[in-house]
């Protein structure tokens, strides 16, 4: 497995992670609740900003990559 592959395969990881986060935050009451799940989600949503750009970056540096 090359890199870039494997580095899709963590962003569709770190993606479904986040979207079963954002359903946990939109069905739980409790407002503390929320507030971690909300902070979670903007955690996760740096760190996948952050991989997309690297992976981004690999494409452009090893064009055989791009699409795989």
């Amino acid at each position: 497995m090359t890199v870039a592959s494997k580095l899709k395969q963590t962003l569709a990881t770190l993606k479904g992670n986040q979207s079963t986060l954002r359903l946990y935050s939109l069905q739980t009451r409790d407002e503390e609740t929320k507030l971690v799940y909300r902070e979670t989600l903007e955690t996760a949503g740096i760190i996948i900003n952050d991989l997309e750009g690297r992976l981004q970056t690999l494409e452009l540096q090893e064009p055989q990559y791009k699409g795989n």
